[in-house]
Protein backbone atom coordinates (compact mmCIF):
# COMPACT_ATOMS: atom_id res chain seq x y z
CA UNK A 1 0.00 0.00 0.00
CA UNK A 2 1.44 3.66 -0.90
CA UNK A 3 1.67 5.67 2.63
CA UNK A 4 1.34 9.27 1.41
CA UNK A 5 3.43 11.05 4.58
CA UNK A 6 1.94 14.18 4.40
CA UNK A 7 -0.67 16.49 2.47
CA UNK A 8 1.31 17.24 -0.90
CA UNK A 9 1.25 14.43 -1.31
CA UNK A 10 -2.20 13.56 -2.86
CA UNK A 11 -2.88 10.93 -5.06
CA UNK A 12 -6.58 10.28 -5.52
CA UNK A 13 -9.66 12.88 -5.62
CA UNK A 14 -13.22 12.09 -4.43
CA UNK A 15 -15.97 13.96 -5.95
CA UNK A 16 -19.31 14.41 -5.06
CA UNK A 17 -21.58 14.64 -7.87
CA UNK A 18 -24.95 16.92 -7.56
CA UNK A 19 -24.06 20.07 -6.83
CA UNK A 20 -20.27 19.64 -7.14
CA UNK A 21 -19.79 18.15 -11.30
CA UNK A 22 -23.02 18.47 -12.02
CA UNK A 23 -25.68 20.88 -12.21
CA UNK A 24 -28.94 18.59 -11.23
CA UNK A 25 -31.09 20.41 -9.53
CA UNK A 26 -34.05 21.41 -12.49
CA UNK A 27 -34.39 17.55 -12.72
CA UNK A 28 -34.56 16.78 -9.28
CA UNK A 29 -36.84 19.80 -8.27
CA UNK A 30 -39.05 18.68 -11.32
CA UNK A 31 -39.53 15.44 -10.35
CA UNK A 32 -40.14 15.67 -6.88
CA UNK A 33 -42.97 18.84 -7.72
CA UNK A 34 -44.49 15.84 -10.29
CA UNK A 35 -44.39 13.39 -7.05
CA UNK A 36 -45.63 16.13 -4.81
CA UNK A 37 -48.62 16.88 -7.15
CA UNK A 38 -49.62 13.20 -8.09
CA UNK A 39 -49.79 12.97 -4.06
CA UNK A 40 -51.97 16.28 -3.83
CA UNK A 41 -49.07 18.04 -1.76
CA UNK A 42 -48.06 21.52 -2.65
CA UNK A 43 -44.39 21.82 -4.47
CA UNK A 44 -41.22 24.19 -3.68
CA UNK A 45 -39.87 26.39 -5.68
CA UNK A 46 -36.24 25.32 -7.80
CA UNK A 47 -34.05 27.25 -5.62
CA UNK A 48 -35.56 25.90 -2.34
CA UNK A 49 -34.30 22.37 -3.26
CA UNK A 50 -30.77 23.82 -2.51
CA UNK A 51 -31.68 22.93 1.11
CA UNK A 52 -33.65 19.90 0.47
CA UNK A 53 -31.54 17.67 -1.68
CA UNK A 54 -27.63 16.08 -0.06
CA UNK A 55 -28.72 13.17 2.14
CA UNK A 56 -30.15 11.02 -0.54
CA UNK A 57 -33.76 10.49 -2.77
CA UNK A 58 -35.32 8.66 0.77
CA UNK A 59 -34.51 11.82 2.64
CA UNK A 60 -35.41 14.37 0.23
CA UNK A 61 -38.95 12.80 -0.69
CA UNK A 62 -39.47 13.06 3.86
CA UNK A 63 -38.48 16.70 3.91
CA UNK A 64 -40.34 17.55 0.85
CA UNK A 65 -43.90 16.13 2.46
CA UNK A 66 -43.10 18.16 5.26
CA UNK A 67 -45.95 17.36 8.14
CA UNK A 68 -47.36 14.57 5.86
CA UNK A 69 -44.94 11.94 6.82
CA UNK A 70 -47.50 8.77 5.99
CA UNK A 71 -46.77 9.75 2.64
CA UNK A 72 -42.80 9.77 2.56
CA UNK A 73 -42.57 6.51 1.04
CA UNK A 74 -45.24 7.04 -1.94
CA UNK A 75 -43.67 10.20 -3.10
CA UNK A 76 -40.61 8.84 -2.76
CA UNK A 77 -41.40 5.86 -5.36
CA UNK A 78 -43.41 8.52 -7.58
CA UNK A 79 -40.11 10.23 -7.31
CA UNK A 80 -37.73 7.62 -8.29
CA UNK A 81 -39.86 6.13 -11.12
CA UNK A 82 -40.02 9.12 -12.95
CA UNK A 83 -36.22 10.54 -12.19
CA UNK A 84 -35.17 7.42 -13.15
CA UNK A 85 -36.47 8.54 -16.82
CA UNK A 86 -36.21 12.00 -16.87
CA UNK A 87 -32.52 12.76 -14.78
CA UNK A 88 -30.44 14.02 -17.76
CA UNK A 89 -33.02 16.71 -19.40
CA UNK A 90 -31.86 19.93 -17.95
CA UNK A 91 -28.72 18.37 -16.02
CA UNK A 92 -25.12 19.87 -17.71
CA UNK A 93 -21.57 20.14 -16.27
CA UNK A 94 -20.24 23.39 -14.33
CA UNK A 95 -18.49 25.24 -16.53
CA UNK A 96 -14.74 23.92 -16.22
CA UNK A 97 -15.71 20.62 -15.37
CA UNK A 98 -14.30 18.46 -17.99
CA UNK A 99 -11.43 20.52 -18.18
CA UNK A 100 -10.25 20.02 -14.81
CA UNK A 101 -11.15 16.52 -14.85
CA UNK A 102 -9.18 15.70 -17.43
CA UNK A 103 -6.37 18.02 -16.88
CA UNK A 104 -6.23 15.87 -13.31
CA UNK A 105 -6.36 12.48 -15.17
CA UNK A 106 -3.52 13.31 -17.24
CA UNK A 107 -1.27 13.81 -14.33
CA UNK A 108 -2.21 10.66 -12.84
CA UNK A 109 -4.67 10.98 -9.83
CA UNK A 110 -6.69 8.62 -9.49
CA UNK A 111 -10.97 9.68 -9.86
CA UNK A 112 -13.66 9.01 -7.70
CA UNK A 113 -16.75 9.55 -7.19
CA UNK A 114 -19.51 9.37 -4.31
CA UNK A 115 -22.88 10.25 -4.20
CA UNK A 116 -26.06 9.68 -2.00
CA UNK A 117 -28.01 9.54 -5.13
CA UNK A 118 -28.89 5.87 -5.74
CA UNK A 119 -26.38 3.70 -7.64
CA UNK A 120 -27.66 2.88 -10.70
CA UNK A 121 -28.74 6.77 -11.47
CA UNK A 122 -25.07 7.50 -10.50
CA UNK A 123 -23.64 5.39 -12.71
CA UNK A 124 -25.65 6.33 -15.70
CA UNK A 125 -25.51 10.00 -15.42
CA UNK A 126 -21.64 9.55 -14.81
CA UNK A 127 -21.46 7.30 -17.93
CA UNK A 128 -24.09 9.92 -20.27
CA UNK A 129 -21.65 13.19 -19.13
CA UNK A 130 -18.64 11.91 -18.73
CA UNK A 131 -17.61 8.42 -20.21
CA UNK A 132 -16.83 5.61 -18.49
CA UNK A 133 -12.75 6.30 -18.76
CA UNK A 134 -12.18 9.36 -16.56
CA UNK A 135 -13.21 7.89 -13.40
CA UNK A 136 -11.45 4.98 -11.36
CA UNK A 137 -14.57 4.58 -9.14
CA UNK A 138 -18.09 5.49 -9.36
CA UNK A 139 -20.55 4.77 -6.47
CA UNK A 140 -23.75 5.76 -5.35
CA UNK A 141 -26.21 5.02 -2.39
CA UNK A 142 -26.73 1.24 -1.84
CA UNK A 143 -28.89 -1.02 0.11
CA UNK A 144 -27.04 -1.39 2.86
CA UNK A 145 -24.40 1.06 2.94
CA UNK A 146 -24.90 3.70 5.21
CA UNK A 147 -25.25 7.56 2.96
CA UNK A 148 -23.05 10.25 3.31
CA UNK A 149 -21.58 12.04 6.11
CA UNK A 150 -21.32 8.35 7.67
CA UNK A 151 -17.35 7.63 6.09
CA UNK A 152 -17.84 3.81 5.68
CA UNK A 153 -18.06 4.25 1.65
CA UNK A 154 -15.37 6.91 1.37
CA UNK A 155 -13.35 4.52 3.32
CA UNK A 156 -13.86 1.35 0.91
CA UNK A 157 -13.28 3.47 -2.05
CA UNK A 158 -9.81 4.05 -0.40
CA UNK A 159 -9.25 0.22 0.58
CA UNK A 160 -10.69 -0.51 -3.17
CA UNK A 161 -7.77 1.57 -4.67
CA UNK A 162 -5.00 0.28 -1.92
CA UNK A 163 -4.40 3.99 -0.85
CA UNK A 164 -4.67 5.86 2.67
CA UNK A 165 -7.69 8.21 3.19
CA UNK A 166 -5.13 10.92 3.78
CA UNK A 167 -4.05 10.51 -0.03
CA UNK A 168 -7.52 11.95 -0.99
CA UNK A 169 -8.73 15.51 -1.26
CA UNK A 170 -12.75 15.69 -1.17
CA UNK A 171 -13.94 18.03 -3.20
CA UNK A 172 -17.50 18.77 -2.85
CA UNK A 173 -20.83 21.41 -2.41
CA UNK A 174 -22.33 20.93 1.10
CA UNK A 175 -21.77 20.28 4.54
CA UNK A 176 -22.39 16.66 4.36
CA UNK A 177 -19.28 16.38 1.98
CA UNK A 178 -17.02 18.14 4.40
CA UNK A 179 -18.91 15.94 7.61
CA UNK A 180 -17.52 13.06 5.40
CA UNK A 181 -14.35 13.99 4.45
CA UNK A 182 -13.26 14.93 7.99
CA UNK A 183 -14.85 12.00 9.37
CA UNK A 184 -13.12 10.04 6.60
CA UNK A 185 -9.37 11.30 7.29
CA UNK A 186 -9.25 13.30 3.68
CA UNK A 187 -8.94 16.46 2.98
CA UNK A 188 -12.22 18.57 2.55
CA UNK A 189 -12.12 21.07 -0.29
CA UNK A 190 -15.43 23.02 -0.97
CA UNK A 191 -17.24 23.59 -4.21
CA UNK A 192 -18.61 27.08 -3.86
CA UNK A 193 -19.75 27.33 -7.41
CA UNK A 194 -22.19 24.49 -5.69
CA UNK A 195 -26.01 24.19 -3.86
CA UNK A 196 -24.89 25.68 -0.53
CA UNK A 197 -22.87 28.81 0.66
CA UNK A 198 -19.44 28.97 1.63
CA UNK A 199 -20.37 29.80 5.20
CA UNK A 200 -21.66 26.36 5.36
CA UNK A 201 -18.76 24.83 3.75
CA UNK A 202 -16.50 26.61 5.76
CA UNK A 203 -18.62 26.07 9.32
CA UNK A 204 -18.69 22.23 8.24
CA UNK A 205 -14.68 21.89 7.97
CA UNK A 206 -13.46 22.62 4.15
CA UNK A 207 -9.65 23.09 4.89
CA UNK A 208 -9.53 24.75 0.91
CA UNK A 209 -12.68 26.94 -0.70
CA UNK A 210 -12.50 26.53 -4.34
CA UNK A 211 -14.72 29.24 -6.67
CA UNK A 212 -13.64 27.88 -9.96
CA UNK A 213 -13.25 24.09 -10.71
CA UNK A 214 -9.72 24.70 -12.21
CA UNK A 215 -8.68 26.02 -8.61
CA UNK A 216 -8.21 22.34 -7.61
CA UNK A 217 -5.19 21.97 -9.55
CA UNK A 218 -3.33 24.54 -7.85
CA UNK A 219 -4.72 22.77 -4.37
CA UNK A 220 -3.50 19.35 -5.37
CA UNK A 221 0.10 20.75 -5.97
Amino acid sequence: MITCENEAAYRAVLFDLDGTLLYTLEDIGNAMNRALIKNGLPTFKLDEYRYLVGNGAAILAQRAVREHTELAEKVHCDYQAYYEMHSMQLTRPYDGIPEMLHALKKAGFELCVLSNKPDADTRRIIINYFGDQLFNHVQGQKEGTPVKPDPGAALQIARELQLPPNCFAYLGDSAVDMECAVRAGMTPIGAAWGYRTEEELQRSGAKYLLRRPLELLEVLK
